[in-house]
């Protein structure tokens, strides 16, 4: 299928965190760790335990869920859910593409239509996710007179100070533009009664520790607090130990790589590597390619070689500001242009459908970047493929 395939083996906000990562002296992966085929998972077939018509939601919101296509809670959304409804604290762990974001939103939501002075603070690594987030809640509270206010850097801080002053019962956001908000005292950490702390290992892994430490010290108690994240470390844990109360913790296969991905590898046997990448994509079937490499000036160069060589190309990395970046996720999901380039930054929690494939034109630096890239395919039932160069 692959022409150069000999081998099958078993982390102004975010940016200035994320970029130390370029720096680092990057560490020889073996393959045989972290590109497992996918013939070699079992797959095993969940039952769910409820349908959402179980659920004691909102009829709006039931419906909004129907609209928006959801049929039968994932794994994540069916044991978590009820857990949130009942207001406990919850630890959600489970890999990327597995409906967290709606897990948390569905009883959120719920919990603010019964009740609208209450106020959801959901924390976020990057701009990408916040954005995300923020349009599928939109979607889920159709017409429920639920607001939000999203406050992230790489764009007019003015908006978001407006959006915050008319009032909102949920504020999304990334932790520089959320603590500087604060500090003009714009945003009053106090007022919250429910907090999301999204993809905390990716918050660490960007250095966003001490905004994380502060805003918890700034929250009141009691509150209902959900921490979701797609690996689980000591640095999280520690952060948990001082964030949640007696929380339930739900673990969905967590750290391991989608059994929906062919996982493969390219010698590149003394190639050039955009000569091999060229060869990929004009295969048959590299319909929606998205292309991590590790640091912004090899994605950008990159970028400019391929469109040289005739191909739709899109990219996005710490250079790029938020309209730039927003611009060029949507050429992508719509198919306007057959490649997205990317640095790390845009591996974590986006929602692209259709993606055909992953490459790695740039091998990752852990195991868990790598389980984060790979999850931009095969979501959804959907099979996808990752491809991962190596010398």
């Amino acid at each position: 299928m692959y022409r150069n395939n000999s081998f099958r083996g078993p982390r102004g906000d975010e940016n200035n965190n994320f970029r130390s990562r370029s720096f680092r002296r990057i560490k020889t992966i073996d393959p045989h760790f972290f590109v497992q085929r996918a013939a070699e998972l079992v797959e095993e077939v969940y039952e769910p335990k409820h349908s959402f018509n179980d659920f004691a939601l909102d009829p709006r919101l039931k419906e909004n869920i129907v609209s928006h296509g959801y049929t039968i809670p994932t794994p994540i959304q069916d044991q978590t859910i009820p857990s949130l409804l009942e207001g406990r604290d919850v630890v959600g762990i489970a890999a990327t593409g597995t409906g967290k974001t709606a897990a948390f939103l569905i009883p959120l939501i719920n919990k603010v239509a019964n009740d609208s002075s209450q106020k959801v603070l959901i924390v976020a690594p990057t701009r990408e996710l916040a954005v995300q987030i923020d349009k599928e809640l939109r979607l889920l509270a159709n017409k429920m007179g639920i607001y939000s206010t999203i406050c992230i850097g790489g764009v007019s801080i003015g908006p978001q100070i407006y959006s915050l002053q008319r009032g909102s019962q949920f504020v999304i956001g990334t932790p520089g533009r959320l603590q500087d908000l604060e500090a003009q005292r714009r945003l009053n950490f106090s007022i919250f009664k429910t907090i999301v702390l999204d993809e905390v290992d990716t918050m660490l892994d960007m250095g966003f520790v001490h905004e994380i430490s502060y805003i918890i010290s700034r929250l009141s108690s009691p509150r209902q607090s959900l921490f979701f994240s797609a690996t689980i470390s000591d640095k999280v844990r520690i952060v948990m130990r001082g964030f949640l109360d007696n929380p339930i913790t739900i673990s969905i296969k967590a750290g391991q790589a989608s059994s929906n991905v062919d996982q493969d590898v390219i010698r590149l046997n003394g190639q050039q590597k955009i000569d091999v990448l060229h060869d990929l994509l004009t295969q048959d079937g590299f319909d929606k390619v998205l292309v991590f490499g590790r640091t912004k000036w090899g994605i950008e160069k990159l970028s400019y070689a391929l469109s040289d060589r005739g191909f739709r190309v899109a990219s996005i990395h710490g250079n790029k500001n938020q309209n730039q970046r927003q611009r060029a996720l949507e050429e992508f999901k719509a198919n306007r242009v057959q490649v997205l380039l990317a640095t790390d930054v845009a591996s974590r929690g986006i929602d692209i459908d259709d993606v055909t494939h992953v490459i790695n034109f740039d091998q990752p630096e852990s195991y868990e970047d790598y389980v984060h890239r790979i999850g931009r395919t095969g979501r959804a039932n959907k099979k996808g493929v990752a491809l991962t160069f190596i010398d």
